[in-house]
């Protein structure tokens, strides 16, 4: 039968149209997301540069395990406490006023560590310091809504927050580069370390006023019909339930995947703190810790940006929180149970590439339920449950090891934990399963 030559007209005609969206959302990543990654490799340089510090920090200022862990995680208290009313300033403040008030105020504070004296002040800066950076990274994964759809979201998200496992790969060989300044103009190598490492963000938090558009509206580098295209596309992708800040924050889907990144969360900080001194109990130099945690954060990197791609061209989100919560449980079980050195590092990174290969999918969950400033408060809130567990993470790891002095059951811990998040996040998906069904079934 020969083909309908109308027909093929409007197939060409939407397949240039498909290209040429591509093409606009690729430029806006090109254009927002290396900026972006790099003020998140500052965020996350000045959340876990106390674990390079701690190498040398806990014996000049006599803190325990116990104490170190729970000063660490404390950061994560304060973030949870604040970070629903600070994502909503994103929508009524705009993206570069917001960014600019953290950046330099998290940088300060961050840099300030290097004068504290004991546990109470080491406390309340990693306090305050939560206080500062509480809406930033649920702030940008909504800023995203701004410009990407969510047949886009899972991937550029992925994009984005490989500053995470980036972080440690520069962070790592950086930091112990920095600690051998022990002595310089009468100050600790750990106390350069905050300055240097902390100082720059303020800085930097001025360039967020004039690279950093509030929306694609606001972008001088987007055409009008771009900027139209962006727009059509946004709305015509737009699947929100509904857009109440309150009804949203009331949602159980939203507190029990806040509960599944808690698990995550509990995962990703718990090691990623303590893997500095994990590894050094290997038999390691303080100066050759650095770059041997870096190479795990590279598989990582790797690998949550291929998970993230695979989860945006099959549409799907829960087996892909799933899966490689189950790998990070099995790589935490078999590094519970080993002493070796090469295994426990092998399976070590197998857990951290399964725990950094959840956040894209699982940060694109919330923003396909809630629409504007219900996506900003559900999306605080998931984030602001999860930290818990970032607080939990390492403070539970320095009470097992102080009390067992091995840290086998801190990993078998991490595996339960990570056992229970798959668990949790397959039963949202069979929540939003039969909400689809029967939304189909009365259509």
């Amino acid at each position: 039968m020969p083909s309908d030559p109308h027909r093929l007209r409007l197939d060409a005609g939407a397949d240039a149209h498909a290209r040429e969206a591509e093409r606009i959302f690729v430029k806006c990543a090109a254009r927002l997301i290396p900026f972006l990654v790099l003020l998140f490799l500052m965020n996350y340089v000045d959340r876990v540069n106390v674990g390079f510090a701690a190498l040398t920090m806990n014996r000049d200022l006599e803190l325990s395990p116990s104490v170190f862990g729970f000063g660490a995680g404390l950061l994560f208290f304060s973030f949870f406490l604040f970070a629903i009313p600070s994502s909503v300033l994103v929508e009524r403040w705009g993206a570069r006023r917001w960014l600019f008030s953290i950046l330099a105020v998290w940088g300060l504070l961050s840099a300030s560590t290097a004068f504290v004296q004991g546990a109470a002040s080491f406390y309340v800066v990693r306090f305050l310091l939560g206080v500062a950076e509480a809406g930033f990274l649920p702030g940008i994964v909504f800023y995203f809504t701004y410009w990407f759809p969510p047949s886009y979201r899972a991937r550029f998200t992925a994009s984005f927050l490989v500053a995470g496992p980036l972080s440690f790969i520069l962070g790592g060989p950086l930091s112990s580069v920095i600690l051998q300044m022990e002595g310089l103009w009468g100050l600790h190598g750990w106390q350069w370390l905050f300055l240097i490492e902390g100082l720059p963000t303020s800085l930097v938090a001025f360039a967020v006023l004039k690279f950093l558009p509030d929306g694609p509206a606001h972008a001088s580098w987007l055409s009008r019909g771009e900027k139209d295209i962006v727009a059509a596309r946004l709305a015509s992708e737009d699947v929100a339930e509904h857009r109440d800040l309150w009804r949203a924050l009331r949602d159980s889907r939203v507190i029990i995947l806040g509960i599944v990144n808690l698990g995550i969360l509990f995962g990703i900080y718990g090691v990623g703190l303590w893997l500095p001194q994990i590894v050094r109990a290997m038999g390691f130099s303080t100066f050759a810790t650095g770059f041997v945690v870096a190479a795990p954060f590279i598989a990582s990197m790797a690998g949550m940006i291929w998970w993230g791609r695979s989860s945006d061209m099959r549409k799907e989100r829960v087996w892909h929180v799933a899966l490689p919560s189950l790998a990070a449980a099995a790589g935490f079980t078999v590094a519970s149970l080993t002493n070796a050195n090469l295994p426990s590092l092998l399976a070590l990174t197998v857990a951290l590439i399964g725990l950094y290969s959840t956040l894209a999918p699982l940060s694109s969950l919330p923003l396909t339920i809630f629409g504007g400033q219900a996506a900003a408060g559900g999306m605080a809130l998931v984030f602001a449950i999860a930290s818990l567990g970032a607080f939990l993470g390492p403070a539970v790891i320095g009470v097992l090891y102080e009390r067992s002095g091995s840290y086998g059951s801190s990993m078998a811990a991490l595996a339960l934990v990570l056992g229970a998040s798959a668990v949790l996040v397959l039963a949202v998906g069979r929540v939003l399963a039969l909400r689809t069904e029967a939304k189909t079934s009365k259509a």
